[in-house]
């Protein structure tokens, strides 16, 4: 086959994994609960919107800004557009990396519709600029435009239509007090128990039109570190495999054995996981270790291993922060199936060399 300067092997690639990216996107769409009854976990949160969604209907107003927090994949945009649904109301949706300038949040404010409502993702990242013009706008339904520069720049007030913001951040102590006084209500995303992800994925294996049984569904439940985007995704993978070698069935058999060929073990590590894991273990005697040197043992960059894997690997006991560095505790040990070192021993002398 003869390619061009514009269709090539590499163009052909990307045209399918945009239509894979697009595929995966319109699947998790239709898995999306669409109302506040649907949507499964988070029972305090839940309720206490219900609440503020209700008396705000009653009034005939405007619902107030909303902000909510919590690692990804917990469902914050998910409830955004249930928070637009709720109130019959239009979504914009964007994010504090796309808002650089003051202009930019004007642009978007300045074309809002009367209480339409306007999700704001990461907006612990929103430059500062535009989050001084973003007080004024939520409190006063007003922001001042500049014209002009220097001595005869003029600020010209723009009237704002109401609308409710819904802000979401994984990193709540970033936000600035003045900012994170101005939400009326606050709700923090917790992260699911298996229960409840086996519910998400039992309704998710309807729309999907999945037969899974209740032991398979409680094998993906336990593999899926708590959160519901992760728990559709590996739902997804192992509909696939039952789909080409088995009758299309998911049994807990199925399951297990699905997503040990994508490489996820029962307590729900991947490859990554597993990498940073055993370089601390085998290399590294279990630390002390610094995260740069870490990171390059693993081949990754030093903000993954911080962003993706840390997290997880500290939250289930397995890896210690200390001020000396990257630590491994006796779970992690146990869990690859290793024995640590006695005590005063270091991997080749190794452990010693690493804590910047």
């Amino acid at each position: 086959m003869n390619w061009d300067e514009t269709t090539g092997p590499d163009t052909e690639e990307r045209l399918v994994g945009s239509a894979a990216d697009g595929e995966d996107q319109a699947v998790e769409a239709a898995l999306r609960p669409k109302d506040l009854e649907e949507f499964i976990g988070q029972e305090r949160v839940r309720e206490q919107l219900d609440l503020v969604l209700r008396a705000a209907r009653a009034r005939g107003a405007t619902a107030d800004h909303v902000l909510l927090s919590g690692a990804p994949g917990l469902g914050k945009t998910t409830l955004s557009m249930i928070i637009a649904a709720e109130m019959g109301a239009p979504i914009r949706i964007t994010s504090g990396p796309a808002i650089q300038h003051a202009g930019d949040l004007a642009a978007i404010l300045s074309s809002l519709q009367e209480g339409e409502v306007l999700f704001l993702d990461e907006i612990h990242r929103m430059s500062r600029p535009a989050e001084e013009m973003l007080y004024m706008a939520m409190e006063d339904f007003r922001v001042d435009v500049i014209v002009g520069k220097g001595p005869g720049a003029t600020a010209i007030p723009l009237e704002l239509p109401p609308f409710t913001l819904v802000g979401a951040t994984t990193r709540a102590g970033l936000l600035p007090p003045p900012l994170r006084d101005r939400f009326g209500f606050t709700g923090h995303m917790d992260f699911y128990e298996p229960a409840e992800l086996e519910r998400v994925i039992h309704r998710s294996a309807r729309l999907l039109d999945v037969e899974i049984d209740i032991e398979g569904a409680a094998e993906i439940a336990g593999r899926s570190r708590g959160t519901p985007r992760i728990a559709n995704r590996l739902l997804r993978r192992v509909r696939d495999y039952a789909q080409v070698k088995a009758d299309g069935h998911i049994t807990r058999e199925v399951a297990g054995t699905a997503l040990a060929v994508y490489e996820v073990d029962a307590r729900g590590l991947d490859r990554l996981d597993r990498a940073v894991l055993q370089a601390l273990l085998k290399l590294f005697g279990g630390g002390p270790v610094g995260l740069s040197t870490l990171a390059v043992a693993v081949g990754e960059e030093r903000e993954t291993v911080e962003e993706v894997a840390e997290p997880f690997l500290v939250r289930e006991g397995l890896l210690a922060r200390t001020p000396r560095g990257r630590v491994a505790t006796p779970a992690a040990w146990a869990h690859l199936g290793l024995v640590p070192p006695r005590h005063g021993e270091a991997n080749n002398g190794q452990a010693g060399l690493f804590r910047s």
